[in-house]
């Protein structure tokens, strides 16, 4: 009796092995649904209404695509993987891969070079990241949450190569930051209007954009995301570009809303270029120790190759407001092209304010820039007391910071839905209707050239941009007013 249940035992574990088997297609040029994978490989996908499960790895070859245009949820088994070396399309409005056991994560995707990813409307969760080897990636509109670290171990999107698209999408809670890229690696990628939080629950000393060396063109993108930490993850920060292997960067970081993080931004390494605008930078102090960050801005550079133009930032409650250390430099306002406007009120440590701490011996432009919000208008010794510099220490760099200047607190910004912009996307023909605030608009390329210039008059304006095909940054201004608004060229 014994012999023939250890027999029946032995046989329906050799079943189970027969069972789930892994599946690569067949690299004949077959594109997929998933339906398809179930009738080619029932063995390693099932189906139950429009739930999936996948229960060996799954391959796409170099030929092959898998085109996922109705909404389904995929339930991926333990440790397994799904590699692409082909096309792998997600367009429908509802996708979502999760874990069979959410106690048990799945490996993760792996998108081979020379793959082409899109990924669109979907949900990613409890597996082990996006380890992206390609240079033609977008995941858009997409939720990625509490995974962990699996096939991608430096963030939960991991990218080597190209300017892969990270657009509108929330990303939240994952045990890995959130965008990375390898030190050794070029990638300029367009991070846009993302919501990242809490991600880094391991609480390694990254931050939750951690980026390497960039190319040349385009610049690295890393515009309007709201990015915040978990107080309590203390050793994850907020952005960081660093250029540690002989590359350099070229980046561009706009209209972001960093907070509650161990530092704000940080610049690091050599042959640097960068332009930070017009960022939220608040409350990035969670480890609450000032020798080891908590700067709203940090710069580090030893060979004094770094061009960094900084204007119309807020920075609040940080324990440093800028630190410059080991030959960085930065430009916070010139009185020509750098209107300076940057906003400062709060950032100190051990009871000291510090606005701006010029630990080098470079010479500082910081012109026309609100030192202390709290008490307006300034003089120069509000912004002496705040600055250290020159003054303070005769090896350190002269910060020239006159004049100073609040003024500029006083515009407005008006809610983007009080003037209309329209038809967006366009053709290059534009009609702004409900203009009453503004009379000047600028039109900015996303590495942050003035392309265009035009005057406006109260009501209605038609206008033809002239503009090539892209994505660009409008800016309406008025004597008292400023909005901010996005048009897509065709």
């Amino acid at each position: 009796m014994k012999q023939l249940l250890l027999n029946l035992f032995f046989s329906i574990g050799i079943i189970g092995m027969l069972a789930a088997q892994d599946f690569t297609t067949p690299d004949t040029g077959v594109v997929y649904s998933l339906d398809d994978l179930v009738a080619a490989s029932p063995s390693t996908i099932s189906v139950s209404g429009s739930t999936y499960t996948l229960v060996g790895n799954l391959t796409i070859a170099a030929t092959d695509a898998l085109v996922i245009d109705s909404d389904a949820t995929l339930e991926i088994g333990a440790d397994l993987l799904i590699t692409v070396f082909g096309t792998f399309t997600v367009n429908a409005n509802a996708v979502t891969f999760t874990a069979i056991d959410t106690a048990e994560p799945y490996d993760g995707f792996r998108f081979e070079e020379f793959s082409v990813i899109n990924i669109q409307n979907s949900t990613i969760q409890y597996g082990g990241g996006l380890r992206v080897l390609t240079e033609t990636f977008t995941i858009n509109n997409c939720t990625i949450t509490n995974n962990v670290s699996g096939v991608s171990t430096g963030s939960v999107i991991s990218l080597s190569r190209g300017a892969a698209q990270i657009t509108n999408n929330t990303i939240t809670f994952n045990q890995t930051p959130a965008i990375s890229s390898g030190a050794n690696n070029q990638v300029s990628a367009y991070i846009f209007n993302n919501y990242i939080e809490g991600n880094n629950i391991a609480n390694n000393n990254r931050p939750q954009i951690n980026m390497g060396a960039t190319m040349a063109d385009p610049p690295l993108r890393i515009i309007g995301n709201t990015i915040k930490g978990d107080r309590n993850i203390v050793m994850a920060g907020g952005i960081a570009v660093a250029n540690l292997v002989g590359g350099s960067i070229n980046a561009v970081i706009d209209n972001n809303i960093i907070t509650d993080n161990r530092y704000g931004i940080t610049v690091l390494g050599p042959n640097s270029f960068a332009y930070i605008r017009n960022n939220v930078i608040e409350d990035n102090n969670t480890q609450n120790n000032p020798n080891l960050g908590g700067s709203g801005i940090s710069l580090s550079n030893g060979s004094n190759s770094m061009e960094i133009i900084a204007s119309g930032n807020q920075f609040r409650r940080n324990l440093w407001g800028i630190t410059i250390l080991t030959g960085a430099s930065i430009n916070l306002g010139d009185g020509a092209a750098n209107v300076g406007q940057n906003v400062f009120a709060d950032n100190g440590n051990g009871g000291t304010t510090y606005a701006l701490y010029n630990n080098t011996s470079n010479s500082i432009m910081a012109m026309n820039n609100c030192w202390d919000e709290n008490n307006v208008p300034n003089t120069l010794a509000t912004a002496e007391s705040v600055i250290v510099h020159q003054v303070d220490m005769a090896s350190l760099g002269l910060v020239t910071f006159d004049p100073v200047n609040c003024d500029f607190l006083s515009i407005n910004d008006v809610a983007p839905d009080e003037v209309s912009i329209y038809p967006n996307p366009t053709n290059g023909q534009l009609f702004l209707t409900n203009n009453s605030a503004f009379n000047q608009m600028n039109v900015y390329s996303l590495d942050g050239k003035l392309v265009l210039q035009k005057a406006l008059q109260a009501g209605t304006n038609e206008m033809c941009l002239g503009l090539n095909a892209g994505l660009y940054i409008v800016e309406l201004n008025g004597d008292n007013a400023r909005t901010i608004k996005k048009i897509v060229v065709q």
